[in-house]
């Protein structure tokens, strides 16, 4: 309908009556607006639960590196000369 020069002769062409035409367009019309906010909501939950993929991934990697600093520790005290102090890096830290 947008792009015809006629509405009347496109409802002949098409061998529709002209007012279901402009009652097919105010429900399209209607139908997207209606969608524009589900598809703005799915795509809010889509990227929320992307965000919680991540957020999960990094306290995994958060668990993993505490526990490897704890055998390392404990590595370092069961080597320590008179269950003291381990020794440190060159760098002194």
């Amino acid at each position: 309908m947008e792009n015809c020069a006629s509405v009347v002769a496109l409802s002949r062409e098409l061998k529709v009556h002209w007012r279901l035409l402009y009652q097919w367009k105010t429900a399209a019309e209607a139908a997207r607006q209606q969608s524009e906010p589900e598809q703005r909501e799915a795509a809010l939950r889509e990227e929320i639960r992307a965000l919680k993929i991540a957020l999960a991934d990094k306290a995994m990697e958060v668990d993993f590196f505490r526990g490897a600093l704890r055998k390392i520790e404990t590595l370092r005290q069961k080597h320590a000369p008179n269950g003291g102090e381990a020794s440190t890096t060159r760098s002194g830290t």
